[in-house]
C-alpha cells in the first residue's frame, strides 16, 4: 500500500513538474502583465467569476490599464482605460470576433455551425440581422410590438371583476411574464387558429425558456447540455414548436424570422430541426437581456417618487400631443418611432437603469500575432488570444459618474432636460461612457428595438395602471453574478409590488 501510494505520489510530482514546464504561459518582451492564477487551466475564472468588478479594479491597481489573465484556458488581455477604448476597436482588422460567437451559439443552441467560412449557410448571419432591424422592418416590429403589449395587458384589465382592489405579485415575474408574451408574438406571429390555447402554450414556452436560461452561463462556459436533462427537453421543446411547419401556422410573422435566413435557402444545408434552433437562438438574443432590464427600469421608476411622477407627466403630454387615448375598450395607442425617440426622460431612466445592472464582456480574437496600440503605450498580442472590454468598470467608475451606485433618473438629462452626452473621466470628455449593447462591430443590432420595447412597456405601465411597492423602503436586490459577461443581470430574488387599473 506504501508502495502505491509512493508511485502515485512521484506521478503527481512528475506532473506538476510537467506542468510548470510546459503548461505555464511565460510573459514575452513587449507583452502585457501576466497572471497565470493558481490552478491549471482554470487560472484566474475562480476569483474573476465570484467579483468580477473587484478583481479586475484590484488587477488594474496592481499591474496598471491593461493586463493578461488565463481564464478556463483562455488568455484575456483586459484593457481598463476608457480612453484606450476607441483605439481597440479601431483594430479590427486584426480580430475576429464572429468565430467565438458562432462557436458559442452553435455549442448552447445544438445547432450546426453559422459560420459561413464552414460552408453550411450561404450570407452572413449578423449582416442579415442588421438588415432586418432597422429601416421599414424596424418600424413593423415596433408597431407590432406596441400592439400586442396592449393585446397582452388588455386581460389584466381587473374593471370588471375587481374594480378598486389591488392585485400583488412579484415585480421580475410579471415583466417577465408579459414581455415575453408579447416578444414571442411579435416575432413569430399568433396562431388564429387556437387563439384561446394560444395563452397556455407561449406559458408553456415561457416555462421552458426560464429552464433553459437558467443554465446558460453554464453552456457559454463549455458544460455539454446533456448535463443538465431538464435544461436539454426544454431547449428541445422550444425548438419543436419554432419548426418550420408548425410557424407556417402563424399569421403576422415578423420580417426577421420570415426572411431567406431562416425559411429559405440561407442555411441550404439544415434540417428543419437544425433551423428552428437557429430560432431559439434569435429567442434568447431577443429576450434573455429585455426581460431584466424591463425589470430594472420599472423598479428604479416606481422606486423613485421624481422620476414616477417625472415620466408619468412625459407620457401624459406625449400621448395628448399625438392624439393618442388610453382605453382597454378603444383602438390600441400607437406611436411611431421619431415619437417614440422624442422621450428623453424615459431615455434617461432605462439608461441609467442598465447602466446599474449591465455587466457585459466585450470581447475580440485575435486573429493573429499583432501589436495593440494604446494610449499608454504598445503591447504585442499572440494569435488566438483575447482582448477585453468590461464595461462595468466605466459604468461604476466615480470619476465619470458621481455616487455611481445610486440610481439617479436625469442622470443623462442636461440643463434644458434634453439628452446628456458630455461625460468626463480627469477632466477630459470620454468618447464611450455608456456600453450596455456592446462597441465596434459587436454592438448589438438588435439594440434600437430592445429600447423601443422597454419605452412602450412603460408608457402602458404608466398610462394604465397605478403601482406601488409592497415594501416602500425596499432594498434595492443585488445583481445575479452567476451571469456576468452575458448582459443584464437579473436580481437575485424578486420584488413584490400591486397594481390596479387607473379610474377615468
Amino acid at each position: 500500500m506504501l508502495t502505491i501510494s509512493l508511485i502515485w505520489g512521484i506521478v503527481v510530482a512528475v506532473c506538476f513538474c510537467l506542468w510548470l514546464i510546459i503548461g505555464i504561459r511565460r510573459r514575452c518582451i513587449g507583452e502585457p502583465p501576466l497572471d497565470n492564477g493558481l490552478i491549471p487551466y482554470v487560472g484566474c475564472a475562480l476569483q474573476f467569476g465570484a467579483n468580477p468588478l473587484e478583481f479586475l479594479r484590484t488587477n488594474k491597481r496592481k499591474y496598471g490599464h491593461i493586463f493578461t489573465c488565463k481564464l478556463m484556458g483562455k488568455y484575456v488581455h483586459f484593457v481598463t482605460n476608457p480612453f484606450s477604448y476607441n483605439t481597440v476597436i479601431r483594430h479590427g482588422k486584426y480580430f475576429d470576433w464572429k468565430k467565438f460567437n458562432f462557436a458559442v451559439s452553435a455549442k448552447a443552441f445544438g445547432h450546426r455551425s453559422i459560420d459561413p467560412s464552414d460552408g453550411n449557410t450561404t450570407e452572413n448571419v449578423h449582416e442579415t440581422f442588421i438588415k432586418t432591424l432597422q429601416g421599414d422592418a424596424l418600424n413593423s416590429l415596433t408597431e407590432a410590438m406596441m400592439e400586442n403589449l396592449q393585446y397582452v395587458m388588455r386581460p389584466l384589465d381587473l374593471s370588471k371583476t375587481n374594480p378598486d382592489g389591488w392585485v400583488t405579485e412579484g415585480m421580475y415575474s410579471f415583466c417577465y411574464r408579459v414581455m415575453f408574451e408579447a416578444g414571442y408574438l411579435t416575432l413569430f406571429g399568433k396562431d388564429l387558429t387556437r387563439q384561446e390555447a394560444q395563452r397556455t402554450f407561449i406559458l408553456n414556452n415561457l416555462n421552458n425558456f426560464k429552464q433553459f436560461d437558467k443554465i446558460f452561463p453554464a453552456l457559454v462556459a463549455g458544460i455539454p447540455i446533456h448535463m443538465f436533462k431538464n435544461a436539454h427537453i426544454a431547449r428541445e421543446k422550444l425548438a419543436e414548436a419554432l419548426k418550420h411547419e408548425n410557424l407556417r401556422k402563424r399569421n403576422n410573422i415578423s420580417e426577421l424570422v420570415t426572411t431567406r435566413m431562416f425559411l429559405n435557402d440561407t442555411l441550404s444545408t439544415f434540417d428543419d430541426m437544425d433551423k428552428a434552433k437557429t430560432h431559439v437562438a434569435l429567442l434568447w438574443a431577443a429576450q434573455a437581456n429585455t426581460l431584466p432590464a424591463t425589470f430594472w427600469c420599472l423598479f428604479h421608476t416606481i422606486r423613485s417618487p421624481e422620476a414616477m411622477k417625472t415620466a408619468t407627466e412625459e407620457v401624459r403630454k406625449t400621448l395628448e400631443n399625438y392624439g393618442q387615448k388610453i382605453s382597454f375598450e378603444g383602438k390600441p395607442i400607437s406611436l411611431s418611432q421619431m415619437q417614440l425617440h422624442d422621450m428623453p426622460v424615459l431615455d434617461s431612466i432605462i439608461k441609467e437603469a442598465l447602466r446599474l445592472s449591465s455587466a457585459s464582456l466585450n470581447i475580440r480574437v485575435a486573429k493573429e500575432d499583432f501589436t495593440l496600440h494604446l494610449e499608454e503605450g504598445s503591447y504585442n498580442i499572440r494569435k488566438d488570444d483575447i482582448v477585453a472590454l468590461y464595461p462595468q468598470m466605466l459604468h461604476l467608475d466615480p470619476e465619470i459618474y458621481p455616487d455611481p451606485l445610486v440610481f439617479k433618473y436625469d442622470r443623462y438629462l442636461n440643463e434644458n432636460g434634453k439628452p446628456k452626452t458630455n461625460f468626463y473621466c480627469n477632466g477630459i470628455k470620454l468618447k464611450y461612457y455608456y456600453m450596455p449593447f456592446g462597441s465596434g462591430l459587436t454592438l448589438c443590432p438588435g439594440r434600437v428595438f430592445a429600447v423601443q420595447e422597454i419605452k412602450q412597456f412603460l408608457i402602458l405601465m404608466l398610462s394604465y395602471f397605478e403601482m406601488q411597492l409592497i415594501d416602500s423602503q425596499v432594498k434595492c436586490p443585488p445583481l445575479d453574478q452567476s451571469r456576468v459577461g452575458l448582459g443584464i443581470l437579473p436580481p437575485t430574488y424578486d420584488i413584490d409590488f400591486k397594481y390596479k387599473l387607473k379610474h377615468r
